[in-house]
């Protein structure tokens, strides 16, 4: 009897970031999170997005530079939905910034899987310091039929 093939757990916890990611209200970079607690049992999935509740004007996403620091990012939303050593892994569409990698080391987590680098994050630097395996999935599901980012050109 074949056993049937089983979805990697790095490519399920990165196609439950990118389904996350579909959500969010920007309408140039989707960026979704997933964690994953020791039993690899879903904690919960976030996205980047505005305040809840928050109705900008239509202008608002004119200017990509201006929205960017009223955006919540989706790990922060993420670390909102658990205690500190709960996740065991999360995944993120995009490598996160400085700031979201301090505070997902901050929370305990010692697995963090992401599909799009981010060049101006210190994150790699980070996670050698705390022991915090960080790993590149460029390809798992709905990653080539759902572009998170729209090109400005």
């Amino acid at each position: 009897m074949n056993t049937p093939s089983r979805l990697p757990i790095a490519q399920y916890v990165m196609t439950l970031a990118h389904a996350a990611a579909l959500r969010s209200e920007d309408p140039y970079r989707k960026v979704g999170a997933a964690a994953l607690d020791s039993e690899n049992r879903v904690i919960g999935t976030a996205y980047n997005g505005l305040y809840p509740g928050f109705k900008p004007t239509d202008d608002f996403w004119n200017s990509r530079d201006g929205r960017q620091k009223y955006m919540l990012h989706a790990e922060i939303n993420l670390c909102s939905l658990f205690k500190r050593g709960e996740a065991k892994v999360v995944a993120c569409t995009t490598m996160p910034c400085t700031s979201c990698m301090q505070a997902l080391c901050a929370h305990g987590v010692k697995t963090i899987y992401y599909a799009e680098p981010y060049a101006q994050s210190e994150a790699p630097a980070i996670a050698e310091l705390y022991g915090v395996e960080l790993i590149h999935i460029p390809d798992y599901p709905l990653s080539q039929q759902f572009p998170l980012v729209v090109s400005s050109s």
